[in-house]
């Protein structure tokens, strides 16, 4: 009927359709780490890897490479652990290496054939690393020459359960003590260049599910025993394709990129990756990371890009002072990470040295990559210069990929004002869920994961970090637990109680300052207590001081308020800086 029929206002609307799902044509195959080294193999494989190896002396001779070679050799190993050393899918293989292109070999190799590349930090502590191995259940440890002083002193514990090692070396440089012999104390001890020999690089790498496990990091950045994140094939590439995007770190094929930043942190923050990916040559520099090395690699490597953290480029700024150098092209950018760099150096970088500096922020947990400084918005390029490096100073802006967000105590969602300060919080699919073998751990609100950071987020997506809710110290881009570092302390038998925190420092971003109340009749010196304490972690743990107190502050429960402490010591000058404590330095 025509009455039924609108003849004014809007038009009615149309009737629902049934609701269904509607699956895309496209192909479904698979993101694998292999699909990496196998681009970069056939549309850039005469690009250069360069490496300086440890058993050529930390300034010795670099080996060069290229990725059609990385890709046969990588094959070779993947062969020979699965035809000689037992390795199949979901074998989980160690690695107590640094970086070069052994070592990346085991990054396409391990991971490619379908096990778990597990790279483990040798720099920890002993009873850190024994832990780590056992836990993530090694079956193979890969060890280059300059990790063998700490193998032999892992043996030397007796409690690895890892019995079989490959030496990431030639014939001439095998260990030669005999308890690195193969069939000594029962292990096994392989060649890797013998080994890799006997095997052909005539291998098809396997199509698995992309979610399997590929990758196993484990943070020190809680308290406690370090922690497994277990990263899978689809988050790898994913975190590879977004790190490359120009907003990013923007790399190229044209890039030649100097990996500080060790393969054994958290995937070495994508670079092994995003350099096969856009065919960017690759400079590996082994050991040697003092001013005058680094420097020479830029130079003679014609380096474009670089990676490390703070106390990295504090030492080139150390060589190029004595040397009056005001130069470091080609150098064009360099990404900070690790550690927030101090505002001095990202203006000595980006003004004195016009060098772009790429902070990035991130987790191992995260892949690790979660917010860069990048490129400026639009909106920023009229600011002034001071405006821009105040910008820089920023722990970064959002990337795509990453999910983040700021929440009160209850959970509540704050504000994107760069004011509201609460907990930060990241999802994404790079992001852990949890960590490896611990259903224990509480790490996820809401289907977020908890960083632990306290921060706030603005309309434009950078973010920056105001405190941190865990009470750990992160040094020169290494993880310090001032918990653990407070019981060793506590054990100390002239040791009532003892509190530790971080504090500004100019070479390390930041270093553990001790506070200590001795017992009754105590004559306990600071170089004592350090000694004590050098004995039983880590060098770098060692506090940089120690401040003797009458009582420590607490709160109405009985814990000890830290932020009064802070606030008490805010401006500190370390005892190296005023000329005391070179005889307590010197002891250790």
């Amino acid at each position: 009927m025509l009455s039924s029929i609108p003849t004014s206002g809007a038009a009615a609307p149309l009737r629902p359709q049934p609701a269904r799902q509607v699956e895309g044509l496209m192909q479904r195959t698979p993101l694998l780490i292999s699909t990496l080294i196998e681009h970069a193999a056939l549309y850039h494989s005469q690009r250069e890897v360069v490496s300086r190896l440890p058993e050529l002396g930390p300034k010795g001779a670099s080996h060069r490479t290229n990725y059609a070679q990385i890709h046969a050799r990588s094959k070779k190993l993947a062969n020979a652990l699965t035809k000689e050393l037992g390795v199949s899918l979901g074998t989980v293989v160690g690695t107590l290496a640094f970086n070069t292109f052994r070592h990346l070999e085991a990054y396409y190799g391990v991971s490619g054939c379908g096990a778990i590349l597990h790279t483990i930090n040798p720099r920890l502590f002993l009873e850190q690393l024994e832990y780590i191995i056992n836990h993530a259940e090694d079956h193979v440890l890969l060890v280059d020459g300059g990790c063998v002083p700490v193998l032999l002193q892992l043996l030397a514990r007796g409690k690895l359960h890892c019995k079989n090692f490959v030496m990431l070396v030639g014939r001439a440089q095998m260990p030669a003590d005999p308890r690195l012999q193969d069939g000594a104390g029962g292990i096994r001890v392989w060649c890797y260049e013998e080994l890799l020999a006997r095997h052909s690089e005539e291998y098809v790498w396997p199509v698995f599910d992309e979610n399997t496990a590929s990758s196993l990091c484990y943070t020190s950045g809680t308290t406690g025993n370090p922690k497994g994140v277990l990263y899978s094939h689809r988050s790898t590439v994913l975190h590879t394709m977004a790190v490359c995007a120009r907003d990013v770190l923007s790399i190229a094929s044209s890039d030649s990129i100097l990996a500080i930043v060790p393969l054994f942190h958290a995937n070495a923050w994508g670079v092994p990756y995003a350099a096969c990916i856009t065919g960017a040559k690759l400079v590996l520099p082994g050991v040697a990371l003092d001013g005058k090395s680094v420097y020479d690699l830029i130079r003679s490597e014609q380096v474009t890009f670089s990676f490390g953290v703070p106390t990295v480029f504090l030492g080139l700024f150390q060589y190029l002072d004595a040397q009056k150098i005001t130069d470091v092209a080609p150098l064009e950018r360099v990404v900070i990470g690790g550690a927030a760099p101090p505002r001095a150096m990202i203006s000595r970088l980006m003004f004195d040295l016009g060098v772009r500096v790429i902070q990035g922020w991130g987790m191992t947990e995260m892949s690790p990559l979660g917010t860069v400084t990048g490129l400026l918005l639009p909106q920023h390029q009229s600011l002034s210069a001071d405006e821009k490096l105040t910008l820089s100073c920023k722990a970064g802006r959002v990337m795509y990929g990453v999910a983040m967000k700021v929440v009160d105590d209850d959970g509540r969602e704050l504000p994107r004002d760069g004011k509201s300060a609460g907990e930060l919080l990241v999802a994404g699919p790079w992001i852990t869920r949890g960590y490896y073998k611990d259903s224990k751990a509480n790490t996820e609100r809401d289907g977020y994961f908890k960083t632990g950071d306290i921060s706030t987020l603005d309309a434009d997506g950078y973010m920056s970090i105001t405190d941190r809710s865990k009470d750990v110290i992160k040094s020169g881009g290494e993880w310090i637990s001032s918990i653990d570092l407070e019981n060793e302390a506590a054990n100390h038998p002239q040791v009532a109680e003892a509190a530790v925190i971080g504090l500004p420092h100019p070479k390390y971003t930041e270093r553990p300052l001790l506070v200590v109340v001795k017992k009754a009749g105590s004559t306990l010196t600071a170089s004592e207590l350090l000694s004590w304490l050098a004995a039983r972690v880590a060098k770098w743990w060692v506090p940089e001081a120690v401040e003797f107190v009458e009582e420590l502050p607490h709160t109405a429960t009985g814990k000890l308020k830290k932020i009064d402490l802070r606030k008490k010591y805010k401006g500190y000058t370390w005892p190296m800086e005023s000329g005391a404590g070179q005889a307590i330095k010197a002891k250790l």
